[in-house]
């Protein structure tokens, strides 16, 4: 079937990850928290899903940073999201001409809430019919009920949708099991275990989903 439609991931797909800022944010955190540092990497792994779904000062109150501290790291977290939302080299292009040509577009990211916070100044505000981010929706992929709601949203069947993503949460296949079609997004070799023997469609830039459509 034509697509007529294309679902974005956000982290690693239209957005790099920037992993040495999230590294000084998370070791800001890890200062406030009176635990060794093997503790502090526990409780930071087991909030993950949490993070993903609901408000960060919460997370961050449940791993140990007092009281008096949330508010300044919640800030921070805010202006991460503000500095972070760096489009990939062409992805603005290929959303503006995935438009042109009638497709509908949304992007759908398991992301914490610096991303709807500052989503609204961000470069890729207003190229998406429909924005679904975990924070706000309260659901994460690969839930399939983040990807039918998205679907839904859009007034496009599943399987008329394209889902393009690193392969991060088991995302491609989570795309796949609700009758999308996934497409890896990997520049160069995939990170993620699930995806290094992907045999399905793949990209190596944003612009190259402009040839699947």
């Amino acid at each position: 079937m034509t697509p007529r439609a294309v679902i974005f991931d956000l982290w690693d797909t239209l957005v790099d990850w920037p992993v040495a800022e999230a590294e000084v944010l998370v070791g800001r955190l890890a200062a406030h928290v009176p635990v060794e540092a093997a503790e502090f990497d526990r409780r930071w792994r087991e909030s993950y899903r949490a993070s993903q779904t609901g408000p960060i000062a919460e997370v961050y109150r449940s791993i140990g940073v007092p009281d008096e501290h949330v508010a300044h790291h919640v800030a921070a977290c805010h202006e991460f999201g503000r500095r972070a939302l760096r489009p990939r080299t062409g992805a603005v292009e290929t959303l503006v001409e995935l438009r042109r040509r009638g497709l509908k577009l949304a992007v759908l990211s398991n992301c914490s809430e610096e991303v709807p916070v500052a989503w609204p100044g961000a470069p890729l505000a207003g190229l998406f019919d429909v924005e679904t981010l975990s924070a706000d929706f309260g659901l994460m992929k690969p839930d399939p009920e983040i990807y039918l709601h998205t679907a839904r949203a859009l007034g496009i069947e599943p399987d008329a949708c394209l889902f393009v993503g690193d392969g991060a949460n088991d995302e491609l296949a989570g795309a796949a099991r609700v009758g999308m079609t996934p497409v890896l997004f990997a520049p160069g070799e995939p990170r993620w275990p699930a995806v290094q023997q992907w045999d399905g469609l793949r990209v190596s830039s944003i612009e190259e989903v402009l040839e699947l459509c």
